[in-house]
């Protein structure tokens, strides 16, 4: 901190604050902050240094960054705003605040859906004519159980082609894991190998020794759940549905305005994947839009009222619906299996 002597004069100068000897002032006798002082984030610093601390007393005692001579002269106070008494009497226009607006009521869930006309991406249009080339083929390959020569081994990490029969004999050195990329960083979920590299990645040998698999079917859009992700703004909800190889052309959206419908098809597992989700607000059904791009559909949904949703889905509570009478299955012949959900493995009887 500046000291302080009984005698002399106090110099007023920023960061300096010592009492002087005016007949002993020279150009080099003060060391101060001709600037001022900023508070920001926690932060103290002043303008002509900057130099920062979140330390308050740190911050006083910052040596100035500028010489010069003591000042004596103490700055004038900041003028005071004066008061003009002559318009007490006068009366103040307080204009109300306009009242917020209600919530929509929900309407009830019984209109009729509307199918979306989605605008289709050229690039997925020109992907769909590859993939059903493509999958005949495979289909072809599959049925015939035939590895066709120069195949690539389906696991991963592995680099091997199929080259005869001999290359079913040899050791398949792959990743069994999932290849995870996460803030730059890239790795196989089995091992943990990370690296930035991508080429580096890509050269990383198997972690585990196994048996090539030449011949695998495409993962089933039967046993997936499509993930879904949604952001806001005031007025839209936008929603992503991510999916490949579906057919754009036999996929569907239906809203109401309550409620969104999904319809997509997965032609290579001749299977429709359906979801329906009750929204967490009202829209506009003839303002929402949806477009159907090569690794996702994009739902955008135009809010009815202006503000904010607390979840993409309805959390509200519903009427429990009159337990409906099941009708009783007439009894199958006796050489039918049962139709529960839970699959037995019958193999090995």
């Amino acid at each position: 901190m500046p000291s302080n002597s009984v005698d002399g004069l106090l110099c007023y100068n920023k960061g300096c604050g010592n009492r002087f000897d005016p007949n002993a002032n020279t150009e080099d006798s003060c060391q101060y902050h001709p600037g001022a002082p900023i508070f920001h984030d926690a932060y103290k610093s002043w303008s002509c240094c900057k130099k920062k601390s979140t330390d308050f007393t740190e911050f006083l005692n910052t040596k100035g960054c500028t010489r010069g001579k003591h000042n004596p002269e103490k700055p004038a106070e900041p003028e005071r705003r004066k008061v003009d008494k002559s318009t007490d009497d006068e009366m103040l226009e307080v204009k109300p605040r306009p009242p917020v607006a209600k919530p929509l009521e929900r309407p009830a869930d019984n209109v009729p859906r509307v199918k979306i006309e989605a605008e289709i991406a050229p690039s997925l249009q020109e992907l769909m004519k590859n993939l059903k080339l493509n999958q005949k083929e495979k289909v072809e390959t599959e049925k015939s159980g035939i590895v066709p020569i120069g195949t690539a081994c389906k696991n991963g990490g592995c680099k091997q082609f199929y080259q005869g029969n001999e290359d079913d004999q040899s050791v398949c050195e792959h990743h069994p894991g999932t290849p995870v990329f996460h803030e730059g960083l890239k790795y196989w979920s089995c091992c943990k190998r990370k690296t930035t590299d991508f080429d580096v990645f890509l050269s990383q040998k198997g972690c585990t020794e196994g048996e090539h698999l030449w011949l695998k079917s495409e993962s089933s859009a039967k046993n997936k759940d499509l993930r879904i992700d949604w952001h806001q703004t005031p007025s839209t909800v936008t929603v992503a549905i991510y999916a490949k190889n579906y057919d754009p052309n036999v996929t569907c959206v239906y809203l109401t305005p309550v409620r969104m419908d999904l319809d997509v098809f997965f032609p290579a597992d001749d299977f429709t994947y359906k979801k329906e989700i009750e929204l967490g607000g009202v829209i506009s059904v003839p303002k929402s839009t949806a477009k159907f791009l090569p690794s996702k559909i994009e739902v955008t949904l135009v809010k009815a009222q202006i503000g904010g949703w607390p979840d993409l889905y309805y959390h509200g509570s519903k009427k429990k619906a009159a337990p409906q009478k099941e009708e009783t299955p007439e009894k199958e012949p006796s050489n039918v299996t049962s139709t529960d959900d839970d699959i037995v493995d019958l193999s090995d009887l």
